[in-house]
């Protein structure tokens, strides 16, 4: 079957649904990082920790990197053989929210949602210009893979969701009804291309993501699913930091919902990392465009534990503060006993805005056409 654009038939409508994370997978699709102005000295401290990654998931599912032609051949020279490493043009590494969306269909069938995308708020705040080759990202996957594409009406990107594969969707308030994103759009009808989109029956509506998150507010950084009816959340203790507050707010919420089948939700609090900060020589080696989003010394970085990737056979997490890596990976441990929790070095990711759960996305187990 050839790839193809549907825009006028939803997915709902053709029984196509979006998996958990946590569901089987076929593979997990990866960028590499090159943009001098996210990532310091070239990118190649970055480059490194990608690799960690992408080495940490291959032992439970193939891996593809899509890489800029100019750095085809340093990509393929640093990632392990494994690995596969194919040309797909990007603008910047964030393939949670460029990529696609996969949903399944009961008979086995792949699909896709292609989602608007506009660098994280476009010209109102948005972090990088132009992104014209990541738009073209999803549909570049879906030619290579052969499969449906459905094209979707709002702006979203894949860290602004997690869903439980039984119904139950979790979000923020402050990232899909951004006016940045989706001007006039109200909850209602935010909800309404959810369902219609993705299959889902309920949406958990948290008020923030976590504190100066620059992607405004995305939930995978704050809360995740872990199975059916439960969640593992980033916690804040301290009183006087900003993140305490929205820690109690998305709890509240959490605490007060059920979810599509009506179960209560369970929360599992995973400890916040640091407060983190950019230190001098870490913002030094960047290019400072007008263009892009600045990165200064003493910037707070939004870092969390949650940020971690669901593969068959392992998580991988992020190791962020040596005070709480060890609990964090513990706590992960108990919530994944049949996983092995990999821990990957991910500061050189976090300065650049973000952690494993972003540069990734799970394409879910499917029987594909031929």
């Amino acid at each position: 079957m050839n790839a193809t654009a549907l825009a006028d038939s939803t997915p709902k409508a053709q029984g196509y649904a979006m998996p958990a994370e946590f569901a089987p997978h076929d593979a997990c699709w990866m960028l590499w990082p090159q943009r001098p102005d996210t990532w310091r000295f070239g990118a190649k401290p970055a480059q490194q920790a990608f690799v960690e990654v992408a080495t940490a998931i291959a032992e439970s599912e193939t891996v593809y990197v899509g890489v800029n032609d100019e750095q085809y051949e340093n990509a393929r020279h640093q990632l392990p053989p494994q690995v596969r490493v194919v040309e797909i043009s990007s603008n910047d590494a964030w393939m949670r929210d460029v990529g696609p969306t996969f949903l399944t269909h009961p008979d086995g069938r792949l699909a896709m949602v292609d989602w608007q995308f506009n660098a994280w708020g476009g010209l109102d705040g948005g972090l990088y210009f132009p992104w014209d080759k990541d738009r073209r990202i999803r549909t570049k996957i879906a030619e290579m893979l052969g499969i449906p594409r459905f094209t979707a009406p709002v702006v979203l990107e894949g860290g602004a969701i997690h869903v439980d594969g039984e119904g139950t969707l979790l979000t923020t308030e402050e990232c899909l009804l951004n006016p940045n994103r989706n001007p006039g759009m109200n909850r209602e009808a935010m909800e309404r291309v959810l369902r219609d989109t993705l299959s889902i029956e309920k949406v958990v509506w948290l008020p923030r993501g976590c504190h100066l998150d620059e992607t405004d507010g995305h939930v995978d950084n704050l809360c995740c699913f872990v199975a059916p009816g439960e969640v593992a959340m980033s916690w804040c203790d301290d009183e006087t930091d900003p993140q305490h507050a929205i820690c109690r707010e998305a709890l509240q919420a959490l605490e007060s919902s059920t979810d599509a089948k009506g179960r209560k939700l369970r929360v599992h609090k995973l400890p916040q990392p640091g407060p983190l900060f950019i230190e001098e020589d870490e913002a030094s080696g960047i290019d400072r465009l007008s263009s892009s989003h600045p990165r200064r010394p003493g910037d707070r970085m939004a870092g969390s534990y949650v940020n971690f990737y669901i593969g068959n056979t392992v998580v991988v997490m992020p190791l962020l503060d040596p005070r709480r890596d060890e609990q964090a990976r513990d706590i992960l441990q108990g919530l994944f006993p049949d996983r092995r929790v990999i821990g990957v070095p991910a500061r050189e990711i976090l300065l650049g805005g973000g952690n494993i759960h972003c540069i990734t996305q799970q394409q879910p187990q499917s029987r594909r056409p031929r």
